[in-house]
Order: structure tokens, then C-alpha cells, then sequence
């Protein structure tokens, strides 16, 4: 918070209305009781009284008239009371030229009350108690020739010295009293703006805070209704999947590791049989979550029509006409500003009959392993999808044996980041677990991956999906 700084005029607003009664209340003591020790007057000099009597009257019904007419003549009460205290001072001055010697030392106390009394209780701007102090002065210097029959020195070693100084003390002790009190409102006032800031400042956090919250409510709100669309979506997308069952049912030791990075995943699987074949394809979708959710539906809802269209049992024949019905349905054309959008995937034709495996593959590699050799099937070197150079995909024929094991995946898996070192997993360390462990079920199999991908994953995110599929030929 910036320093608080109070304008000087509100400092004196604020001294005014906090000291103002109180001077009011000295104005009227002093009226009073300066017409109240007349009495003393009397019984101290009685040859003196009724000039004294006058002075007093004329002094304090002055003030009072200044007093009760101040709302009409605009007068502040340390004016009106400075009128008063000078009267008295001047008044005083007149009453010691008379005097002799004994009287003028009894009233030289009551002379230094009145300027210990102004110190103790007056607050008012220096100027008034340097006009006070000259205007005694010189008072005290008129009447004294005009009156007083005592010496200089007797006047002024019996109390007009004395009296000098109890005024020029009073002038430096209401001064400082004066600026101890106009700087002790100007902290007031400071503490008080400051504790208003801070409320002000508050009151926005507190706005702050309450509008954070309503913005946090709508975005859980639409993030929950985000997050259920999500979760509506993978329902359909699992129910276009082909289940790891469906697996199982055309082979006699089978395993399907699918593990999506979103809900919704951009890998997908699928089989479909005809007779003695069995087509099933492992596939990787440009992107993942949504967008790859997307792309799976269509690859899926493709290779239907297509298997069921074509006569055909040539995996490359699929794979052109998938991409080419990709292409055409999202509009793919040469242009770098086209969607690139398209799929990496394996497409087998198993016969199991003749035991013979047909195969296109765009990009992906997958494995097979015969008598404790794994070996490397490769794919096509572009994707099925928009491609700068599309050739017509290979359809490739391997002669299988009862036992082996084939093992179809997606990259999700070799790439995955963990380890002491936060690197990938990489390939070769894939195929050291496969040819580990191919002679156990499957179904241990499909565990020993899992096991091992969470105990490298750690504490580090899942950067894509994976999928990994593996079939016994019996």
C-alpha cells in the first residue's frame, strides 16, 4: 500500500472541530472568573477597585459579545479568545502601574497564572502568542510612565522580568503543544485513511475472491458438462471398438493391452471374420482424445463398409480404399493449409485353414515369434491418409506355423517417457519382454506389460495412447 499523505487544510478542519468546544468553555471560564476577582480588588486595594471593576467589565463583556456573535461575524474562538487573554494581560498592566511596591510582587503571581494558565490550555497558531507577548510588553511600558511611581528596577527586579519570562516560556509551550497536537490528528487521520484503504482494498479482494468463485463454479459446470459429453462419446466409440473377447473367440490364447491417454482414445482395434479369415487391423490416429476419437470412428466405420463391400481378401486393397474415403470425406487435397489428418495402422488377413498371414501396413512394423526368434515385419512408409507422393499399399504374404506368436502395436507403447532418466522406453526393450516371455499365457502376458509400463511411467504423464495385440496361431 502507498504511503497515505492528508492534505494540510483537513489536518486543520479536523484540529478545529476536535479543540474548538474546549477553547469555547476556556472563553467563558475566563469571562467569569475575570470578573468574579474584582472581590479580591476590593479587599487588596480599595482606593482601586471601581477603575479595576471597569477594566474587568469592559474586557469580559467585549469577549462575550465577540463570543455569542461569532456565527454571525465569522470570528474563530482562538481569535475571540486571544481577544480575551490580551485583555487581561493589558488590564493586568494597568493594575500593576498603580500599585506599590508590597502589592506589585503579591500580583506579580496572579500576572504569571494568567501565562501559565494560556501555556497549559491554549492551542492556537504561534503568531497569537508572539502578538501577546510584544502587545504586554508594551502595555506594561505605556502605563508604567503614565502611572506607576516605582523605579525601573524596582518594577522590573520585583516581577516585570519574572513575568517577561513566564510569557516567552508560555509562547514556546503552546507552540509545542500546538504541533504535538496538529501532528498527533495528522497521524489520526492518516491511520484512519489507511484503515479505510486496506477495507477498500479488502472489499475488492473479497469481490475478487467471490467473482473467482463464480467463475470457477461455471467452469467446473462446463467442465462437467465437457467432461460427461467425453465420457458419452468413449461409450460410443466403445461400442464401435471390437471387444478383447471378440479376440478370444477366434484364438485360442489371445491378449488385447489397450490403455487410452484421454477418455477417449486415437488408437483403435478391430476384427471381423469371414469363413476361415479373420481381418483385424491395429491402428494409431493422428492425434489423441477428441480428435483422434473422431478419426477412429471413421477409420472403424470404414473398414465395415469396406470388408463387407469388397470380394476381396487383399489387405492392401482395404488400406487404399481407406484412404482413399478418408481423403475424400475430409476434403484433403495438396494445399499445406488441407487437413494432414489420417492413420498409421496394421491390416492382417489370417487364414487360418491354409495358415497364411496377408498384410498391409501404413508406417507400423509388427513382430512375430517362431521358436524362440522374433522377427520384424515391416510396413509402407507413408500413412493411410493424405500423403505429398501416395503409392498403392504392399500386400504382403508370410507363411505361419502352429505356435507363433504375433505381436501388433502402435508407437504409444516405445515411446512412453519414464525411467531414471526420463527417457523412452524405445522399441528394443519391447521386444526383450517379448521374446522373454511369449512362451507364458496371454493373459500373463498382457499383465507383465502393464506392470512393466506403470513401474516406468512413475510419476511422469501417459504422452499417448497405447495399444499392443498379440494372437497365438494353433
Amino acid at each position: 500500500m502507498s504511503e497515505v499523505s492528508i492534505h494540510p487544510d483537513k489536518v486543520k478542519e479536523a484540529f478545529h472541530n476536535s479543540t474548538e468546544r474546549f477553547h469555547a468553555i476556556y472563553c467563558w471560564m475566563g469571562i467569569v472568573l475575570n470578573i468574579v476577582w474584582f472581590i479580591s480588588d476590593y479587599f487588596v486595594l480599595p482606593d482601586h477597585w471601581i477603575p479595576f471593576l471597569e477594566f474587568r467589565l469592559a474586557v469580559s463583556l467585549t469577549t462575550l459579545v465577540l463570543l455569542v456573535s461569532r456565527k454571525i461575524t465569522g470570528l474563530s474562538i482562538y481569535a475571540t479568545i486571544f481577544f480575551l487573554v490580551l485583555g487581561i494581560s493589558i488590564q493586568n498592566a494597568y493594575m500593576w502601574s498603580v500599585m506599590d511596591l508590597a502589592h506589585l510582587q503579591k500580583h506579580a503571581f496572579a500576572y504569571m497564572v494568567l501565562f501559565i494558565g494560556v501555556g497549559m490550555l491554549m492551542l492556537w497558531e504561534v503568531w497569537y502568542s508572539i502578538v501577546l507577548v510584544i502587545a504586554t510588553l508594551i502595555a506594561n511600558v505605556i502605563f508604567y510612565k503614565l502611572n506607576s511611581p516605582l523605579s525601573v528596577d524596582e518594577f522590573t527586579i520585583n516581577g516585570g522580568l519574572l513575568i517577561l519570562t513566564v510569557a516567552i516560556f508560555s509562547l514556546f509551550l503552546i507552540r509545542t503543544r500546538y504541533r504535538l497536537t496538529l501532528n498527533e490528528i495528522r497521524s489520526r487521520l492518516e491511520l484512519e485513511r489507511s484503515k479505510e484503504i486496506i477495507e477498500e482494498e479488502h472489499n475488492v479482494v473479497i469481490a475478487q475472491k467471490k467473482e473467482l468463485s463464480q467463475q470457477h463454479d461455471v467452469l467446473q459446470e462446463k467442465n462437467k458438462e465437457i467432461t460427461d459429453s467425453i465420457n458419452y462419446a468413449k461409450r460410443i466409440q466403445t461400442a464401435f471398438i471390437s471387444t478383447e473377447a471378440e479376440f478370444n473367440s477366434n484364438f485360442s490364447d489371445s491378449f488385447v493391452f489397450f490403455k487410452p491417454k484421454d477418455i477417449v482414445s486415437g488408437d483403435f482395434y478391430w476384427i471381423y471374420r469371414k469363413g476361415d479369415k479373420i481381418y483385424y487391423a491395429t491402428a494409431d490416429c493422428t492425434g489423441h482424445g477428441v480428435p483422434g476419437g473422431f478419426m477412429t470412428m471413421l477409420g472403424l466405420s470404414f473398414l465395415d463398409e469396406l470388408i463387407e463391400s469388397k470380394n476381396s481378401d487383399n489387405p492392401a486393397e482395404v488400406l487404399n480404399g481407406l484412404r482413399e474415403k478418408i481423403v475424400n470425406t475430409l476434403k484433403q487435397g495438396a494445399s499445406s493449409e488441407e487437413s494432414k489428418d489420417g492413420m498409421d495402422i496394421i491390416l492382417c488377413c489370417l487364414d487360418k485353414k491354409e495358415l497364411t498371414l496377408k498384410y498391409a501396413a501404413a508406417n507400423n512394423s509388427f513382430y512375430i515369434m517362431r521358436n524362440n526368434e522374433l522377427m520384424e515385419l515391416k510396413g509402407d512408409k507413408q500413412p493411410c491418409g493424405f500423403f505429398p507422393d501416395p503409392k498403392p499399399f504392399t500386400l504382403r504374404e508370410y507363411k505361419l506355423e502352429k505356435g507363433d506368436c504375433i505381436y501388433t502395436l502402435t508407437d504409444g507403447y516405445p515411446d512412453q517417457f519414464g525411467g531414471k532418466k526420463g527417457k523412452k522406453f524405445r522399441y528394443r526393450q519391447l521386444e526383450e519382454l517379448f521374446e522373454q516371455h511369449h512362451g507364458k499365457p496371454f493373459s500373463e502376458q498382457k499383465q507383465i506389460l502393464s506392470d512393466t509400463m506403470n513401474n516406468w511411467v512413475g510419476n511422469l504423464d501417459q504422452v499417448d495412447d497405447m495399444l499392443v495385440i498379440g494372437v497365438k496361431i494353433d
